[in-house]
């Protein structure tokens, strides 16, 4: 960024670490499934948080929390999709993306459904 006369601004680049959490057995037998994705200690602040089911995007049942400084300087923020049960063990996976503007690669954590115990 740059200011008034000149001056420039340069900010690092942090990328998030992400973390997938699966749908607890008790809400699967109710016919729901709902997936945290947890992304911590990135900055700046506007890293945005996505879902890929398969290969497809998702933005049906997601919600997402906004970004939450932290004492290290660093941003947090959640994300949940919300499936029902029989699309979740259909899935071949299930992702969670954070991206941001001007990067190329967004980073990616996913999780298998046939791969976690119900």
């Amino acid at each position: 960024w740059t200011f008034g006369g000149g001056t420039k601004l340069i900010v690092d680049l942090v990328q998030p670490t992400l973390s997938v959490l699966p749908p607890s057995r008790v809400e699967l037998e109710q016919g729901s499934a709902t997936l945290l994705c947890v992304a911590s200690g990135g900055f700046p602040s506007d890293w945005k948080l996505g879902w890929k089911v398969g290969c497809s995007s998702r933005s049906g049942g997601v919600s997402d929390s906004l970004g939450v400084l932290g004492k290290d300087g660093h941003y947090s923020w959640t994300s949940t999709l919300t499936l029902p049960a029989d699309q979740w063990r259909k899935a071949g996976s299930v992702s969670c993306e954070a991206s941001k503007n001007g990067q190329t690669q967004p980073v990616t954590q996913t999780l298998n459904p046939g791969e976690c115990s119900e």
